[in-house]
């Protein structure tokens, strides 16, 4: 199986500052995602990944109200680390393809090959006014711009043929220019000539990661991503968004292991089944009503929920919440409408850490072998709900995993292609 580590100074929840072991100013501290990055590339991890946001309010949680810019922080990060994968979130509706290519190529570059763009379109709404925009795009505009955004970028990597670059001192020859292409491309949303002024790396392009579960979403996965990132509560969803989002794969055309899927895995690990209960009472100790709510209430921007009685059903939304977090929006309201839960119960439901993964290391080992060898992933996005849960699934999960003949003892490539298992990008315009 593959494995992605999410880093975060002060943990994924927004109350996971609270927790003892956590440094508050962990998400501007680089010595502290330093020391995770490079645990993460010691236990053999494919590659960190580091998320985004570009709007920012008072409900908006502690990881995001004190965070590095992620781009900066990858090219930092490539020069002290050697095998992992560097992978960051950046938006298609808010940057220009040309400053993306050249970007994340050079950190492809630094790194050896080992760079990775989670392609996003940003769902948060008030993202528009901090990019003199008064209205957010539509959701499905959205993906139409994300299409041509990387249709742009792709096509300016390959700018410069693998060899294109002869270097000839005695003849004065720099590059061939036979194999310099622009671009010349027109479209709806962008018109960039290009070419791009750096070579591809290693890789032959950055690996394309994506997140979206709405059907926009999957059908951009199906053409487009090499990495998808879910969030499943149980085995079952799992497995049906897996076989679904294959057969999609293949119907356009490609071959099912053209795409990993990975899903997010929160563990909570204990000695015993017992210990593990207790850590994991004590994170949701933390979280109050009022936090598991502002967190709810990221899927429901334009609802007061605050101002509804939390022990009522949960309220009829109808089509509130398609234009941000669609998926995750109708996701909340069927659930609480087949389990007749109550406000309270849907906040604490999807504002807290889920509870599958939490117990002995062997429990956790089962199921993620399950998961995996039943078609529910490719792999995990590992990501626990307090910092030194990553170490402890490095100390206590991974040596099961390895003895099982589920993860590697060692990195197979520098790039993060070659430790993904998918296949050099070759250039478009290179004779076959």
């Amino acid at each position: 199986m593959k494995l992605g580590a999410r880093v975060f100074g002060i943990g994924h929840y927004r109350t996971s500052w609270r927790h003892p072991n956590v440094p508050s100013d962990g998400n501007v501290n680089f010595e502290e995602h330093v020391r995770q990055v490079q645990e993460a590339e010691a236990a053999k991890f494919d590659f960190v990944f580091f998320s985004d946001r570009l709007y920012f309010d008072e409900h908006s949680a502690p990881k995001s109200l004190n965070q590095f810019e992620p781009i900066t922080l990858l090219a930092a990060l490539a020069s002290i680390t050697k095998n992992i994968g560097l992978v960051s979130t950046l938006s298609t509706s808010y940057s220009e393809p040309f400053n993306v290519a050249r970007q994340f190529m050079t950190i492809d570059k630094i790194s050896g090959g080992r760079a990775g763009w989670n392609v996003v379109s940003t769902a948060l709404g008030g993202a528009s006014l901090n990019f003199s925009r008064d209205v957010h795009y539509g959701h499905a505009e959205r993906y139409q711009r994300a299409k041509e955004h990387l249709d742009v970028v792709q096509g300016l990597w390959d700018s410069w043929e693998d060899d294109a670059f002869v270097y000839d001192k005695e003849n004065n020859v720099f590059y061939d220019k036979n194999k310099l292409h622009a671009l010349n491309y027109e479209g709806e949303f962008f018109k960039v000539r290009g070419p791009l002024n750096i070579n591809r790396s290693p890789q032959g392009q950055p690996v394309i990661f994506q997140a979206g579960q709405s059907e926009a979403g999957k059908k951009f996965a199906a053409e487009y991503a090499e990495g998808v990132y879910t969030t499943p509560i149980s085995y079952e969803e799992a497995h049906t968004f897996f076989e679904d989002l294959k057969a999609r794969v293949v119907k356009v055309g490609r071959d099912e292991d053209d795409i990993l899927v990975f899903a997010g895995l929160n563990p909570v690990i204990g000695r015993t089944e017992e210990e593990a209960k207790a850590k994991f009472a004590e994170v949701l100790s933390y979280i109050t009503y009022e936090e598991a709510l502002t967190e709810l209430k990221l899927f429901f921007k334009n609802v007061d929920l605050f101002k509804l009685d939390p022990d009522a059903p949960f309220p009829d939304l109808q089509d509130e919440g398609n234009e941000g977090y669609s998926y995750m929006a109708n996701r909340i309201k069927k659930a609480a409408k087949e389990l007749g839960l109550t406000l309270r119960q849907a906040a604490f439901r999807y504002g807290s850490p889920k509870s599958e993964f939490v117990g002995t290391p062997e429990q956790i080992a089962d199921r993620m072998q399950k998961w995996f060898e039943g078609r529910a992933c490719d792999g995990f996005f590992v990501w626990p709900p307090y910092n030194e849960g990553t170490r402890e699934f490095i100390d206590l999960v991974l040596p099961i995993l390895r003895e099982r003949g589920l993860f590697r003892e060692e990195y197979e490539s520098t790039t993060l292609r070659g430790n993904l298992g998918l296949d050099f990008v070759p250039n478009r315009y290179a004779k076959s």
